[in-house]
C-alpha cells in the first residue's frame, strides 16, 4: 500500500459496520462465535476483534465508500480489503467473484511468515541466531562451497544479500522474473542446487531479490525442528491465533515452499498484522520474542531509488511513513502495520496495483479519536458492500460461428507449456454457457465458462483454490478464454485459434501481473 508498487514483482468483504440496526444485525452474524474483549489492544487467543462502526476509531465511512466506488468504476480487480484499527475490525470488503469465507494465495506475503518463523526456531532454541553459518546447518553440502560461501549466514538469506547468482536486483522492472526458482524446482535435489549457485558478491555486499533464499530456511526450519514449517507455524503461531484453514505447499521432500504459496483468510492475515502491531504479544503470551519482531521489522538494508527499505523478509517505506512495515507479495497481496496510527491493513487481489487505492484510505484516516457518525454514509457504505459481492449484470450473447460446431467436444493434446496442461476439449452446448475441461498431472480440472460476461464457477480446484471461467468469440476462428484462478493471484488469458477445419489450435497464454507469457499448440488425432 505504503510502497511504490511493482506490479510484475508484487503485485482489496460484505459485513463491515454497524450504523443501523439491520447493519448491526448482518456484523453481528458474521462475527458469531467471536468474544468481546477486555484489551483493545492485545486480543487473546483463538478470539477476533469486535467490529467498530469506522468512525468510532476515527476513519470516514465517506472516504471508503469513494474508495469502493472507484473500485467498481475501474473494475479494479481487488478480492478484499480488511482495515483493523484501535483493535476492532472497522472495514471489512469482498469483492466478486472472490467471496467471503475462502481462502486466498497470499503469494510473498508467505516471505514475512517465513521469517516470523526463524525467530520462533531461535526463541525456542531449535537455531542459535542470524549470525549462525549456513553451511554449518547444511554439512553435507559444505565440501563442495567456494570459500566466500563459508561467511554466509541466515541473515545474509533474511535480507536478500547471500552474495550468489540468484535473481535480477530491485531497480530491473523484470523483478518477477526469478529463473533460479524455476531451475531449483527442475532439480532433484532444491537444497543443492541452491548452494552451488555461483557467488557474484560477498555476503551482504548487495541486495538481491531471490525466492530460493526463502526455501533454504524453509528446509532448515525442517531439519532443525524436525518438522515442516507448516506443522511449526500451526504449533506456534496458528493455533494459538486461532488460524485453522491453511494451505502450504511443499516441495518433493515434504519442505513447505518458503517463498510463497501459503493459502489463508484475509482475517487471518490480519490475525498475523495484529501480533506483528501488538510486538508477537498475543493475550497473556508472548508467540514470537519482542526483540525478533522489532529486528524483523527495522532497515537493514535501502533498496531502491525512492528509498524503500528491507528487513527480515518486510518491506518499510522509511521516511514517507516512519514505523510502518509491510508484508508484500505479487498482485496486490498485503499485510500494512503501521503503530503510529495503531492500524493494520489487509488487501487480497487479483492483480491491482495497492497505490491506487492508498489515497482514499489515507484520507479515511481523519482522527486517532472518534468521528461524529454519519448515518448517510453509513447507508450508501452498506449499499455499495452489497454491490460489491453481486455477479455483473448477463450481456447479450453474440451469435456463434459455425466452428463452434465442429470444435465442441473435440480433445486437443497440447504441447509442454507453463501450466502443465495435458489437453483441452471445448464445449459449446448452451447459448450462453460453455465449458472447459483441462487434464493436469492426470487430474481434471472442469469449469462452466460464461459467455454472457459473467463468471462461472467451477466445484473442480486449480492448486486447492476454486476457478471461475468466462469467454468470447473474437472472430470466426478466434475464442478467448479466461480462466480465473479465484482466491489466487492469477487471472489467465487464452487466445485459441483454431485452424486445419478445427482440428489444431494456437494458444497464446498470458497473465494480469504479467507472470506467464507464453505461445503453444494442440492437436487432435486424426
Amino acid at each position: 500500500m505504503f510502497r511504490t508498487e511493482h506490479l510484475s514483482s508484487t503485485l482489496p468483504p460484505v459485513n463491515p459496520t454497524l450504523l443501523l440496526a439491520a447493519y448491526c444485525f448482518s456484523a453481528m452474524v458474521a462475527f458469531a462465535g467471536d468474544t468481546a474483549l477486555t484489551s483493545r489492544t492485545n486480543p487473546a487467543p483463538t478470539i477476533s476483534w469486535p467490529v467498530a462502526v469506522p468512525e468510532e476509531v476515527g476513519v470516514d465511512s465517506a472516504a471508503l465508500c469513494e474508495l469502493l466506488e472507484h473500485v467498481r468504476a475501474h473494475q479494479t480487480p481487488v478480492h478484499s480489503i480488511l482495515l483493523v484499527r484501535h483493535g476492532r475490525l472497522a472495514f471489512e470488503a469482498y469483492f466478486h467473484p472472490y467471496r467471503a469465507g475462502m481462502r486466498h494465495d497470499i503469494a510473498s506475503v508467505t516471505k514475512s511468515i517465513t521469517s516470523t518463523l526463524v525467530g520462533v526456531a531461535i526463541k525456542r532454541g531449535y537455531l542459535r541466531d542470524v549470525h549462525q553459518p549456513v553451511l554449518s546447518l547444511f554439512t553435507g553440502h559444505a565440501a563442495q562451497a567456494e570459500p566466500r560461501k563459508g561467511a554466509l549466514t541466515l541473515e545474509h538469506l533474511l535480507t536478500m544479500q547471500a552474495g550468489w547468482d540468484c535473481g535480477v536486483k530491485m531497480d530491473d522492472p523484470r523483478i518477477n522474473v526469478d529463473a533460479r526458482l524455476a531451475e531449483m524446482r527442475a532439480t532433484s535435489d532444491w537444497v543443492r542446487y541452491a548452494l552451488e549457485l555461483p557467488m557474484v558478491d560477498p555476503p551482504g555486499a548487495v541486495f538481491r531479490y531471490c525466492n530460493v533464499n526463502c526455501h533454504l530456511l524453509s528446509t532448515l526450519l525442517t531439519q532443525q525442528t524436525g518438522s515442516n514449517a507448516l506443522a511449526l507455524a500451526r504449533r506456534e503461531l496458528f493455533e494459538p491465533l486461532g488460524i485453522h484453514d491453511v494451505v502450504w505447499p511443499a516441495d518433493p521432500k515434504g519442505n513447505n515452499h518458503g517463498w510463497g504459496d501459503l493459502q489463508l483468510h484475509p482475517r487471518d492475515m490480519a490475525r498475523l498484522g495484529q501480533l506483528f502491531l501488538q510486538r508477537g504479544r498475543w493475550g497473556e503470551r508472548q508467540l514470537v520474542a519482542e526483540g525478533w519482531m522489532r529486528d524483523a521489522t527495522r532497515s537493514h538494508v535501502k533498496v531502491t531509488g525512492n528509498n524503500d527499505q528491507y528487513g527480515y523478509f518486510w518491506w518499510m517505506p522509511g521516511e514517507r511513513f516512519p514505523g510502518l512495515f509491510e508484508a508484500i507479495g505479487r498482485g496486490g497481496q498485503r499485510i500494512t502495520v503501521w503503530p503510529a496510527r495503531d492500524l493494520v491493513l489487509v488487501y487480497t487481489g487479483g492483480g491491482f496495483n495497492t497505490d491506487e487505492l492508498t489515497p482514499f484510505i489515507l484520507r479515511s484516516l481523519r482522527s486517532d479519536g472518534a468521528l461524529p457518525q454519519n448515518a448517510g454514509a453509513a447507508v450508501r457504505l452498506r449499499d455499495q458492500l452489497a454491490e460489491a459481492v453481486r455477479p455483473p449484470a448477463p450481456k447479450p450473447v453474440a451469435a456463434r460461428p459455425a466452428l463452434a460446431a465442429e470444435i465442441s467436444g473435440k480433445t486437443y493434446a497440447l504441447t509442454r507449456n507453463s501450466l502443465e496442461f495435458a489437453t483441452l476439449t471445448l464445449r459449446f452446448d448452451k447459448t450462453n454457457e460453455a465449458s472447459v475441461h483441462f487434464t493436469r498431472h492426470g487430474q481434471d480440472l472442469r469449469c462452466p465458462v460464461g459467455l454472457d460476461g459473467v463468471e462461472r464457477h467451477s466445484a473442480d480446484t486449480l492448486i486447492e483454490l476454486p476457478v471461475a471461467a468466462k469467454g468470447q468469440w473474437e472472430s470466426q476462428n478466434t475464442f478467448m478464454l479466461f480462466l480465473d484462478r479465484v482466491g489466487g493471484v492469477d487471472f489467465y488469458r487464452f487466445q485459441l485459434t483454431f485452424s486445419d477445419a478445427g482440428r489444431a489450435v494456437a494458444v497464446t497464454l498470458s497473465e494480469r501481473t504479467g507472470l506467464v507469457g507464453e505461445s503453444f499448440q494442440g492437436n487432435t488425432k486424426r
